[in-house]
């Protein structure tokens, strides 16, 4: 992955090619390199591949693209033009509104395998109206505001020279979700996984069944211990659940060059 823009990863540069990778697209205003350090946990199955836009990351010169649609169309491309291995889509969050619709866009790509949505509402239910309430404030009432999804640290709520300097891309994030369009289409062509945490305030029962409408069956349903980043601090809780969707290690192949449909 190291020749796409669109992926950052970590893996140790000995030893043998994992036999499959991990797209992870991380939360509103999120790092890439959030879910890196999974890494340890997967080095003998998976690659993990951190989501970088344009105007974040090492691409911060690059100018951002500002709709969820318009996102998923180039990372849908890109994926479907490098992927040489099976592989999964893990989003949390505003992550699992994007990798719904980059699965959207792949299809039956045959290296395609599961999408993993963690901490997420259905897409048919969004924006909510908190987050769109929220994408309109500025200032403290916007950092007040976010603090109900969790994620801030304590030091950058008290600290408005913080905010000024971390929060654009969140800001950024929040207005893009508030002006996501759901678009109704057929079940998604891979099984579906869902992770929440039990005592996350942001996604409600009734949230989750909605889900249904857009998988070919069911989806493995999962509650983690805390709130809606569920994951601090216990990154094997995540990595076992993606480990046990990974296919076993056939041989890995060459791009494809495979349709992507744009919705």
């Amino acid at each position: 992955m190291s020749s796409s823009p669109w992926f950052t990863t970590d893996r140790p540069a000995t030893g043998p090619e994992p036999a499959a990778r991990v797209y992870c697209f991380p939360h509103a205003g999120g790092n890439p390199r959030s879910f890196l350090g999974w890494q340890p946990d997967l080095d003998d199955v998976a690659e993990i591949a951190g989501f970088c836009p344009p105007g974040r990351g090492h691409r911060y010169r690059e100018p951002a693209l500002t709709d969820v649609a318009a996102l998923a169309d180039a990372v849908a491309r890109e994926i479907a033009a490098t992927t040489d291995r099976p592989f999964l889509l893990f989003g949390h969050s505003f992550g699992a509104v994007l990798a719904f619709e980059v699965a959207r866009r792949l299809g039956p790509l045959p290296h395609f395998r599961h999408l993993v949505a963690s901490g997420c509402s259905a897409p048919a239910l969004l924006p909510t109206r908190r987050v769109v309430e929220t994408a309109r404030l500025e200032g403290r009432e916007f950092t007040e505001a976010v603090g109900f999804f969790g994620g801030l640290p304590p030091e950058v709520v008290a600290d408005e020279s913080l905010q000024e300097l971390l929060l654009p891309h969140l800001r950024a994030d929040f207005r893009m979700v508030a002006e996501y369009a759901y678009r109704p289409a057929g079940p998604l062509p891979v099984p579906v996984t869902l992770i929440n945490g039990t005592d996350d305030p942001h996604v409600d029962e009734a949230a989750l069944r909605a889900w249904d409408r857009e998988c070919p069956r069911p989806p493995a349903r999962h509650r983690l211990a805390g709130g809606h980043f569920y994951f601090d601090g216990s990154s094997r809780s995540v990595t076992d659940i993606l480990r046990s969707l990974l296919p076993e290690a056939p041989a890995v192949g060459q791009p494809g060059g495979w349709h992507v449909e744009l919705i």
